[in-house]
C-alpha cells in the first residue's frame, strides 16, 4: 500500500504522470463563448430564420447584442469587434431559451428579451426602446418617435439612430416610416423593410399610396377620433365611417381628436 506525504503547504503531490497528462487537456471549443461573456470579453453568435432569409444573431449575458444577415463569418466577426471592442464566437446552440426567444419574437409573439445596447448614447438608447412599443402589424413616423422620448425637433437625429440599429428586426426599426408616411429606407435595405412590413400586416403599397395622396391620418366620424392609418382602431373603421386627413391641424379643426392608443404627432421640421 502506496503512502503520501504533504508537501509544506499541506497539499498532495501529483505523481509525474498525472502532471504531465494535464498538459493534454482542452477545453471544449463550446464553452468558450458562454466563458468569455460571462467575463465580458466576448459574445456567442448563431443563425436563425426570419422573413428576409437566415440572420446571425450575437448574445451575451446582458442580452442581444447583434443581429445581420447571414453572409461572411470573418466579416461579421470583424464587423461586431470594431463596433463593440469585443469578439464573436460562433456557438451550434445558444445558452437557455435564447434562440426559442428569437423566433417567437420574428413570428410575432411578445417575449420578453434583453438588448446589449452599450456603446449607443443615452438619446439612440431612447429611440431604439420606443421602438420596440410599436405593435406588429403598424407604422409610425419618425417624428412620432421624436416627440415620444421628449425631442419634437429631433426627427433626423432619430432616424440616424434607427438607421444605426444594432439589432434590427428584434428591435423593430422597419415600422417606423418617414413623416411623409412613405416607407423610407432601411438598415438592411429598402425592399427588405417593405417584405417584413408586409409580411406582418402593414400594407406598404398601401402606405405609400396614401402618402403620395397626402393623407396621413384616417378618422371615424361617430367616435370623432383620428388614428394612424395602421392603427388598431382606424383598421376597425369601416369605410362609409372612414375620414381622410392630411394634417393634424385638418383633423382638429373638422372637430377630431387624437387617438389616445396612437397618439399621432406632426412632423416637426
Amino acid at each position: 500500500m502506496e503512502t503520501w506525504e504533504m508537501n509544506d503547504f499541506g497539499e498532495l503531490p501529483l505523481l509525474q504522470g498525472e502532471l504531465a497528462a494535464l498538459a493534454d487537456v482542452r477545453a471544449p471549443a463550446s464553452v468558450i463563448p458562454a466563458v468569455m461573456a460571462g467575463v465580458g470579453l466576448g459574445d456567442g453568435y448563431f443563425a436563425a430564420p426570419s422573413p428576409i432569409g437566415r440572420i446571425f444573431v450575437a448574445y451575451n449575458d446582458k442580452g442581444v447584442s447583434a443581429v445581420s444577415p447571414v453572409g461572411d463569418r470573418s466579416r461579421f466577426e470583424t464587423e461586431f469587434q470594431t463596433r463593440t471592442g469585443r469578439r464573436a464566437y460562433p456557438v451550434e446552440v445558444p445558452a437557455g431559451s435564447l434562440a426559442r426567444a428569437v423566433e417567437a419574437r420574428l413570428g410575432g409573439r411578445r417575449v420578453k428579451m434583453l438588448f446589449d445596447l452599450r456603446g449607443l448614447s443615452d438619446f439612440e438608447q431612447a429611440v431604439l426602446r420606443k421602438a420596440l412599443e410599436i405593435p406588429r402589424g403598424e407604422v409610425r413616423p419618425y417624428a412620432w418617435i421624436a416627440a415620444e422620448i421628449g425631442h419634437p425637433r429631433a426627427v433626423r437625429a432619430a432616424g440616424t439612430a434607427l438607421a444605426h440599429n444594432p439589432v434590427p428586426l428584434l428591435i423593430p426599426c422597419h415600422r417606423v416610416v418617414r413623416s411623409d408616411g412613405r416607407t423610407g429606407n432601411y438598415a438592411l435595405g429598402a425592399e427588405a423593410k417593405r417584405a417584413i412590413l408586409q409580411a406582418e400586416g402593414a400594407r406598404p403599397d398601401e402606405l405609400d399610396r396614401l402618402a403620395a395622396a397626402g393623407l396621413r391620418y384616417y378618422g371615424s366620424n361617430t367616435t370623432r377620433i383620428f388614428c394612424y392609418p395602421t392603427c388598431g382602431h382606424a383598421q376597425r373603421i369601416s369605410a362609409g365611417r372612414r375620414v381622410a386627413f392630411k394634417s393634424g391641424a385638418e383633423a382638429a379643426a373638422a372637430g377630431y381628436r387624437a387617438c389616445r392608443v396612437c397618439r399621432p404627432a406632426e412632423a416637426v421640421a
